[in-house]
């Protein structure tokens, strides 16, 4: 049997739907979208609060720093100028992939030998120093530890960066459920 399509070509009748689709799809999000942006934020920011400690405030971005706490990679890509991507961490450094998925899991390869993990970690910490934004971190600059206000907007400047890209999915996320 064949199907029938019903308005498929009169779109000036789709119009009324389309803005009723849109008015709804907002309503929704004005609704849902502040919150998870707002309980995403907290989260992200005592990840960024705790990558700088880690990093002794980005003074300390080293293989050592980077083994101790793989957890810190996240943050780190959204401590540069511009913010790294995942992928285009792993291009510029040239990167081992199952690495840089699993310190974004907050671990490190189980099979990776030393010798290797360390040639890549190293790779990783001369792309993150070399793109660090040092207008988010004038004390890199200066060579002085940052004072609290200085540590303290640095820190809401990445949790919002860290935020808009963990909030994102999960708004689309949350509206393709609906």
């Amino acid at each position: 049997m064949r199907k029938i399509r019903i308005n498929a070509d009169k779109s000036y009748l789709w119009k009324a739907d389309i803005a009723a689709s849109v008015d709804q799809f907002n309503q929704w999000f004005i609704r849902f979208a502040p919150e998870a942006f707002r309980s995403t934020r907290i989260k992200t920011t005592a990840h960024v609060k705790a990558a700088l400690l880690a990093t002794r405030d980005l003074q300390r971005l080293d293989v050592v720093t980077l083994k101790a706490n793989p957890s810190v990679l996240p943050t780190l890509r959204m401590c540069t100028a511009p913010p790294l991507a995942v992928d285009r961490l792993i291009g510029l450094a040239d990167a081992n992939k199952n690495l840089v998925g699993r310190m974004e899991e907050g671990k490190l390869p189980v099979k990776m030998n030393a010798v290797d993990l360390d040639v890549e970690l190293t790779a990783l910490c001369r792309i993150l120093v070399k793109l660090l934004d040092r207008d988010i971190f004038p004390w890199l600059s200066e060579g002085q530890e940052p004072t609290d206000l200085e540590r303290e907007r640095a820190s809401t400047i990445v949790a919002d960066r860290l935020c808009s890209a963990v909030a994102n999915p999960i708004v689309r996320n949350a509206q393709e459920q609906r």
